[in-house]
């Protein structure tokens, strides 16, 4: 059976935003003739990316619970209420074949709203450990496609498919670009290199412990591509002025993954679920340092799924500071351990992971 119509819901970080895209744009690569609606939160950055990747979106009033305590949490269960009334409006107008959830705000009352209408849905968990909603919701759902080994701890075992996480290919396509991806960010191709990248936003703790060891990094002419994120870059510009960077590229963000990959011989990251999907593709050694300002610290233990297999180092937050770097420097330095991190990592690599959700929604489609 063709898929004519599916609804994609879910969003508020690009970790849930570019794999339900990655989703979409296997759906109607199989099937040109599809109709895809997402379905996303008012003010939230799927209404800008969804567009943005050519896919219709509708928005619905819907925020999560506050730990502190504020007026917004008071109006919470009304804002439910109504999104689940207009889900159930959009999925009658729109008739779907299937509903797909990706987690986020908009998800829960998607999801919902689908299974009240007796319509068919898909959950896409990319964590190791899942968020309130998808538990919720596992219950009712046709079919929970993982990135993770053990989530029988959290949803039902039956309907656990492991797939592996959705990645854009384009941004692991790293194949014969290393001179040009130097040559991109005028850096020397002779020299190692560390990439450094805290994600859009950037990461505090990431770029503290770089400004603190400059000095090191340079004395031992090692470079570094350094994306700050948008929210530091301003003022680390402004704080380095007049230093000689020497071989330390500075960057708000990085607008080609694919070079910065292709360039690092060693990459220190946050361990959001997608860049370590990315990560396992790539087959680099790295080094993770989870964030601790996320829910359930899922970051934590989606590093420790690599780390446990001996495919990553760890370095916690809170120790960052004074061993990021000189951890990243031994690394860089010991070949033997650079080709073990390489070699355990590469086997987690999942390069099939999109095609084999859009199996599981074509079978769901089937029956």
């Amino acid at each position: 059976m063709k898929i004519e119509r599916v609804i994609i819901s879910g969003g508020g970080t690009g970790g849930h935003i570019f794999p339900a895209i990655a989703i979409a744009d296997e759906i109607k690569r199989r099937n040109p003739d599809v109709d895809i609606l997402f379905v996303g939160a008012n003010g939230k950055m799927e209404m800008e990316k969804v567009p943005a990747a050519g896919y219709k979106i509708v928005g619905l009033t819907i925020a999560g619970f506050q730990r502190k305590l504020t007026f917004s949490n008071f109006l919470l269960p009304f804002k439910i209420a109504g999104s689940l009334y207009n889900a159930i409006k959009i999925i009658k107008r729109f008739k779907p074949q299937v509903v797909i959830g990706v987690g986020g705000y908009a998800s829960g009352p998607t999801l919902q709203a689908a299974t009240f209408l007796k319509i068919p849905t898909l959950i896409q968990e990319q964590n190791s450990f899942p968020g309130k909603t998808n538990k919720i919701l596992s219950g009712k759902v046709k079919t929970i496609c993982t990135a993770y080994e053990g989530l029988e701890k959290f949803f039902p075992a039956d309907k656990i498919v492991l797939t592996g996480n959705p990645v854009r290919p384009e941004m692991v396509a790293t194949d014969g670009k290393r001179q040009e991806a130097f040559d991109f960010y005028g850096l020397d191709a002779s020299k190692k290199t560390i990439l450094i990248i805290g994600g859009s936003l950037g990461a505090r703790t990431l770029n503290e412990s770089v400004k603190f060891h400059l000095t090191e990094l340079k004395q031992r002419e090692i470079q570094v591509l350094w994306q700050c994120g948008k929210i530091y870059y301003n003022a680390l510009t402004n704080e380095l002025e007049g230093n000689d960077l020497h071989g330390i590229k500075l960057v708000e963000f990085i607008s080609r993954m694919d070079y910065a990959y292709a360039m690092a011989d060693v990459i220190i990251s946050r361990a959001g679920a997608i860049s370590v999907s990315e990560l396992c593709l790539l087959g680099k050694p790295v080094i993770l340092v989870p964030s601790p300002n996320v829910a359930e610290d899922h970051q934590t233990k989606n590093a420790m799924a690599l780390v446990s297999k001996e495919a990553a180092i760890l370095v916690k937050d809170i120790e960052a500071h004074s061993t990021l770097v000189p951890t990243a420097i031994e690394t860089l330095n010991n070949t033997e351990l650079c080709s073990k991190l390489s070699q355990e990592i590469k086997q987690l690599g999942k390069p099939n992971a999109t095609a084999s959700i859009v199996d599981e929604i074509e079978k769901i489609c089937n029956k």
